[in-house]
């Protein structure tokens, strides 16, 4: 009975010249984006879904279905959970410096949640999972469908050197619900981490990202995640980096500057 209607359908459409343009979801390989990653002594992967045109287009795309640590882009992820709970009342939330010198100078001063987010100020974000704790913690990552929500290894480590492990497709997945609102979080928690989030805004797009890098399996693991909102569209992007070349010292300035140069050879942005 339905494929008849159907059918009776598309032939009145048909008769009247009409048409029925049903999109489907399209994969593009680029296995020519192995370049950038050349350049830089990297392997990895790139993943970018155009949502007007419901496309994906990837390098590497086995790897792109590979878990990783997520290391600070859970930044993302966990400065949501914090503003929910009430944690923080907000991103000018300051916490004081213990006056402990990092590796980073730039962790080793006063942060607020801006300024934590932005030079991925690790300390700042512990104690913030500190005062969540355990239980809302792993709460908020079930609710959320974080990756593989494994919050074992410790309330303050587990994005770092715990269980907690994402795909770049799950990546995806995650920033796509982030922009439109779909996930279990107050619209007001959202508007902030997406203002905080911005890191480039131009009068053609508006690019807002976050960096990572951890350790797995004896490897680096370098993240650069986000989303370039043109006027008409919105191109979600996750690079996840690796190598076993510890002294490799393009491998920071690498997570960034290969997304970049494949958004420009895509005309998506101007360099």
């Amino acid at each position: 009975m339905k494929t008849t209607f159907r059918h009776i359908i598309l032939t009145f459409l048909s008769f009247f010249g009409l048409s029925v343009n049903a999109q489907k979801q399209t994969t593009e390989t680029r296995n020519d984006f192995k370049k950038y990653y050349d350049q830089f002594k990297v392997e990895g992967s790139f993943i970018l879904y155009d949502q007007n045109n419901d496309k994906y287009i990837v390098y590497n795309q086995p790897q792109t279905k590979e878990q990783f640590t997520p290391s600070s882009i859970y930044k993302i992820c966990n400065s949501l959970i914090v503003l929910e709970t009430g944690v923080i009342k907000d991103e000018n939330f300051v916490i004081k410096w213990d006056s402990v010198t990092r590796q980073n100078p730039n962790w080793n001063k006063d942060h607020d949640l801006k300024t934590a987010f932005r030079n991925s100020t690790v300390w700042y974000y512990q104690e913030l999972a500190r005062r969540v704790g355990g239980k809302q913690m792993k709460y908020w990552l079930d609710k959320t469908n974080y990756g593989n929500a494994d919050t074992s290894g410790g309330i303050d480590k587990f994005w770092l050197t715990g269980g907690l492990r994402i795909t770049p497709e799950q990546e995806i997945d995650f920033l796509k619900r982030l922009h439109d609102n779909q996930l279990p979080f107050s619209q007001r928690s959202v508007d902030i981490v997406k203002k905080i989030m911005i890191v480039k805004d131009t009068l053609n797009y508006v690019v807002s990202a976050k960096t990572g890098w951890g350790e797995q399996d004896n490897k680096d693991i370098g993240w650069y995640v986000g989303y370039v909102e043109t006027k008409g569209n919105v191109y979600y992007f996750a690079t996840c980096i690796q190598t076993t070349d510890f002294n490799n010292k393009n491998f920071a300035n690498a997570r960034i500057e290969i997304v970049y140069l494949i958004l420009d050879d895509l005309k998506l942005i101007d360099k």
